[in-house]
């Protein structure tokens, strides 16, 4: 029996009562803002969706410690690859006239059908061909490796860079994170840029806006007036000037002078991304250029950082970059603007995503490349060069 003046015990219920309410205070943030990353505008998979939110809500060095884990103790095979990974094996040597061309790569051995050798893609109206794909093995104690190619004539084609819902961040963007519909029957190929920017010291210059602080010595692709891609190390290579349209910057050179830079196995101080990053065998992108100034990508499944430098200098690339990794973040697509109905491919078979990735709002930024002079007369709708504000 209660003294008399003595407070009255705390009803139990009270106190469940007052556990649940700081319950639901304690998980209102997160379910609040995850459920905002899962309906975020912009396509994403619900696997990258949850991996960026909980990158976002401080749990990154927690993804990167597990992504290690996995993506290291998974290595690729030593058998030959699976015949569907593979692309189609190519079509006899191109018609007359189809423009420069560039050499066979040397195989493997023994050669898989198609390895090395060029496919001929989209023809302009003048008759020359744009872009050749192809895909090599760049990894000798894996052969289940496999790197596709894409080779692209510069001369021929003008290259966008456009920003994605999330990335680089900011509004008013004017393509609407999507290729836009001026230039879509000039299309020849879209493909990824590189990391989030919070990932990277890099930044981002387009539309005649700098999104992102640029940065001394980030590898960029730089794109000029004219819609060329040039690789730089920024500050060395190239600076701003009124010529230049476009720059994104990711991580530091992988390719210079036509080898590896050194360093890669190492990372020092993290210049191609988190601790141990270089060993994880996973999806990896590349960018760079040949002697002859040809723009060259390189993605493929189970890559290091050192295997993609390899399969880069294999392909050609004198100068070049890595772009973004992992499933879900590589793509490449081909476009067939000579060939109108032909629905878009995949640079190889098992690149994640569909093939028509980046026609509608993407969250990422990305690349799109398109004809300059058309298509033979009466396949296209509109002028590819004043649609692309030439």
């Amino acid at each position: 029996m209660a003294t008399a003046g003595a407070p009255l015990p705390r009803p139990k219920r009270s106190r469940r009562k007052l556990v649940l309410v700081l319950v639901v205070a304690l998980l209102a943030y997160p379910i609040g803002s995850y459920t905002r990353a899962l309906t975020y505008p912009g396509a994403a998979s619900f696997a990258v969706r949850t991996v960026d939110w909980l990158r976002e809500i401080g749990l990154g060095g927690a993804v990167n410690t597990v992504e290690n884990w996995w993506y290291t103790r998974h290595p690729p095979s030593s058998a030959p690859p699976p015949a569907g990974s593979l692309p189609a094996t190519p079509p006899p040597l191109p018609h007359p006239g189809a423009g420069p061309r560039p050499a066979d790569l040397p195989p493997r051995s023994p050669r898989l059908p198609g390895e090395g050798l060029w496919t001929p893609g989209a023809r302009t109206a003048a008759g020359p061909t744009a872009d050749y794909t192809t895909f090599i093995r760049p990894d000798p104690a894996h052969a289940s490796v496999v790197a596709g190619v894409a080779w692209i004539n510069q001369s021929l084609v003008r290259t966008s860079l456009i920003a994605g819902t999330k990335e680089p961040g900011g509004s008013g963007w004017p393509e609407g994170a999507r290729v836009p519909s001026g230039i879509r029957p000039a299309l020849l190929a879209t493909f990824n840029a590189g990391f989030k920017f919070k990932d990277t010291a890099g930044g981002l210059y387009a539309d005649g806006r700098a999104a992102r602080p640029l940065k001394n010595s980030a590898a960029s692709v730089v794109i000029d007036r004219s819609g060329r891609i040039s690789i730089a190390q920024w500050g060395r290579d190239a600076t701003m000037s009124p010529a230049i349209r476009a720059v994104r910057q990711n991580l530091a050179l992988v390719v210079d002078n036509g080898g590896a830079v050194p360093g890669l196995r190492a990372n020092a101080v993290g210049r191609w991304g988190s601790a141990s990053n270089q060993f994880q065998y996973t999806w990896r992108s590349g960018l760079g250029t040949d002697r002859a100034g040809n723009l060259i990508y390189v993605a493929g499944d189970k890559l290091t950082l050192g295997t993609l430098a390899e399969a880069m200098v294999q392909a050609g690339i004198v100068r070049g970059m890595e772009l973004d990794i992992h499933p879900g973040m590589v793509a490449f697509n081909n476009y067939r603007p000579d060939q109108p109905g032909t629905p878009p491919k995949k640079l190889l078979p098992a690149m994640p995503g569909s093939a028509d990735r980046y026609l509608t709002a993407d969250q990422r930024d990305f690349f799109a490349i398109a004809i300059r002079g058309g298509a033979p007369p009466g396949r296209y709708s509109v002028s590819p060069l004043r649609s692309l504000g030439a």
